[in-house]
């Protein structure tokens, strides 16, 4: 992510270019932007009019659903917002898809550093999904361990989340009720083991499994 911002002049930008890369079609308000990339209303101002003057936004009006009304008493009405949302037409566009989505994304290895420590002991580590450019996939990352915090587990996908550009599916599990799970061929866990996946860490020893679909 440091060679990247250095490549396209910051990392703020390069997520910004990931969340629209990632979500083609549709639009975002400079608010949204900065909430999904974590970066202040106004370097997201600065760095959306740069995207905008080298045509890889278009500005586009959109309607959203907003509650409105005091507290108890709120209705959901509709609102119309100004907006960005990616240039179908940029020039660089394939180019630009197949250097921030397919080669840059976290690796396993720093997907289990970022997810070890503070959200309790990390048993298992799995990762599909978006992570190995598979779309059919149920997760992108499971996780497995004890004294597993799920504020702590939640606030550091969120993060990677603005990162990366994209909302990711994830389910976390304490090794016991994992254990438990796998032994009554649970849908969704036999659904991310059977299927194409990369085990980036495992101090459970699971066996081999078939990963071919």
């Amino acid at each position: 992510m440091e060679t990247l911002g250095k490549l396209f002049g910051s990392e703020n930008k390069v997520r910004m270019m990931r969340l629209f890369l990632f979500n083609s079609g549709t639009p975002f308000s400079a608010e949204m932007v900065a909430s999904r990339t974590t970066s202040t209303l106004s370097t997201t101002k600065r760095e959306l009019a740069t995207l905008k003057l080298m045509k890889f936004v278009k500005v586009r009006s959109f309607r959203v659903k907003v509650a409105k009304g005091k507290k108890g008493k709120q209705k959901m009405v509709s609102q119309t917002l100004s907006g960005f949302v990616l240039n179908s037409g940029f020039p660089y566009l394939q180019e630009l898809q197949r250097l921030l989505l397919d080669t840059s994304l976290l690796k396993g290895e720093e997907i289990t550093k970022k997810l070890s420590g503070t959200m309790g002991r990390l048993k298992l580590l799995v990762i599909a999904g978006i992570f190995i450019q598979d779309d059919e996939s149920r997760l992108d990352i499971l996780v497995v361990g004890d004294h597993l915090k799920n504020s702590a587990i939640e606030k550091k996908i969120r993060a990677m989340e603005s990162e990366i550009g994209k909302e990711l599916r994830y389910a976390a599990f304490e090794t016991t009720e994992f254990n438990y799970r796998l032994g009554l061929y649970d849908k969704l866990i036999r659904d991310v083991l059977d299927y194409p996946h990369t085990v980036a860490f495992d101090r459970l020893g699971l066996p081999p499994l078939n990963t071919a679909r």
